[in-house]
Parts: C-alpha cells; sequence; structure tokens
C-alpha cells in the first residue's frame, strides 16, 4: 500500500499502469475501490490510472480537527499527489464522480494549466443562489450529524459506490460531510464558462437529482460533451461499467489517441 504525507495527514493512493496520468477521485463516502472496473480497462489503453481515498474515508487518515476537512485540502491534496506521481507541476486528466468531479472543478479552477481534459461524472457544481446553497449545506450538516449517530452502518442502504467500499470509522465521514460536502461560495459554478480543457459530461439516466446540473454544466463548458448512460443511478460506472467505459474511451480517444495524448 502507498501513502503521501500530507503535514501528519496520510493519503492513500494507487497507480495503475503508464502513459498520460489520469486521477480518478471517488465521491463522498466512497472510495478508491468504487473504480475497479475502470481501473484495468483505462490502464491497458495506454494511461497511468491514480486512485487515492480522500481524508476521512477508506485507507486514508481520519485527523481529529473539522478544520482539516475543506475543498482547498482536498484541491491541495490532489496536486501533492499528482507531484509526488508524475513530478512536481505535471499534468493529468482530471476526473471525479459526484463530490470528486467536482472536487475535480475546483482543481482545474486553481490549476487550469495541470489539467489535459475534464471528467465530470454525475456531479453537481455548486450554487449560485445563497438560499439553494444553504439547503444543500443544511442536508450536508445532517448527513455529518447521522454518522456521527448511526456510525458505518448508514452506507449499508446508500447507492453501490459507498455501500460496496469499506471505512475504518465514521467520525471521518461527519467532519467530510462538514467540511468538504458543504460549500463556501459560488466560484466553482462561476468558473464554468472559463474552462478551456477539453471535459466530458457523464451523468445515468436514472439519476434524477443530478440530470439538470449536467445539462447545465454542458451548456456552460466550453465544448462540453455530455453522455447519458441508460439503466444507471448515481454509481453510473459500477450500474453500467461497459456503457461507461466506452464514453471515456471514446472521449479521451478523440483527444488525440490513447495514451499518448500527443495533441494535448
Amino acid at each position: 500500500m502507498t501513502y503521501l504525507d500530507r503535514d501528519g495527514v496520510r493519503l492513500y493512493y494507487e497507480t495503475h499502469g503508464s502513459g498520460t496520468p489520469l486521477i480518478l477521485t471517488h465521491g463522498y463516502s466512497s472510495t478508491s475501490e468504487m473504480w475497479q472496473g475502470q481501473i484495468d480497462v483505462l490502464a491497458r489503453d495506454g494511461y497511468r490510472v491514480v486512485v487515492w481515498d480522500m481524508r476521512g474515508h477508506g485507507k486514508s487518515s481520519y485527523p481529529d480537527e473539522q478544520s482539516l476537512y475543506s475543498e482547498e485540502h482536498t484541491v491541495a491534496d490532489m496536486a501533492a499527489i499528482l507531484d509526488e506521481v508524475s513530478g512536481l507541476g505535471s499534468s493529468a486528466i482530471v476526473g471525479g464522480l459526484s463530490l470528486g468531479g467536482y472536487m475535480s472543478l475546483a482543481f482545474y479552477r486553481l490549476h487550469p494549466t495541470r489539467v489535459k481534459a475534464l471528467l465530470i461524472i454525475d456531479t453537481g457544481p455548486g450554487f449560485k443562489n445563497d438560499a439553494a446553497r444553504e439547503a444543500w449545506n443544511r442536508t450536508a450538516r445532517e448527513t455529518g450529524a447521522r454518522f456521527d449517530g448511526d456510525g458505518l452502518s448508514l452506507t449499508q442502504d446508500m447507492s453501490p459506490e459507498r455501500s460496496r467500499v469499506t471505512h475504518r470509522n465514521a467520525k471521518g465521514l461527519a467532519m467530510a460531510a462538514r467540511g468538504m460536502l458543504a460549500q463556501r461560495n459560488a466560484a466553482v459554478i462561476e468558473s464554468l464558462p472559463r474552462i478551456k480543457a477539453p471535459a466530458l459530461v457523464v451523468v445515468g439516466g436514472d439519476d434524477t437529482p443530478f440530470l439538470a446540473a449536467s445539462e447545465y454544466m454542458a451548456k456552460k463548458i466550453p465544448g462540453a460533451k455530455k453522455v447519458v448512460v441508460p439503466k444507471a443511478g448515481h454509481a453510473v460506472n459500477i450500474d453500467q461499467p461497459l456503457l461507461f467505459n466506452d464514453a471515456v474511451r471514446a472521449f479521451l480517444r478523440s483527444l488525440g489517441g490513447s495514451g499518448g495524448m500527443a495533441k494535448l
């Protein structure tokens, strides 16, 4: 097992294959385990696939201080892992599901030159409206409180990317809900029209809460492509792995060939 130490917080990560780096970030209360159906496929196509566990999740550390869980920490963790794997300031294809997709957009906002392309999967871009953001944050706080009260048993009835993975305790998930799932401003959603990297937006056809958000992102990100995968919910890569993999591979091929990304 491979870890990167970030000021005492140990981040678990894996690398598979060689070629253009491609980092995938899991959703809230999931782990890097959710990408098992994609790792070998993309590695065989000539990508160096990097998956990792966010702080408070999976095999990574579960810090005791609430202040150590934030969007800023998560984006910095992603940058540090890419530095470690591919060299200081290296670029990669950056993608993720749900919270992982949002963090990928946040990563682009701060590090646009480090992003060759974006994979935005079953994701929302945040909120321009303060009232809508507060409603989301209220739900995030309630989720944190439920993990505090009910523990890891809460994941058993969740979507597959959460119910099938392993965490060490619920404390980190509770703090991650309050510090990473909750949002502070409209910076990410307002940044969408300024994205210059090629982008693929993927959403499960049955993932009703994220259909409108996916359409919004596809329209706001210049040149973005959108794929709706039928008979798939929020865990589109798990519900329909073959269709999902085909969509991602076709998008990546359109950028300049398998693995080499020669045109980028």
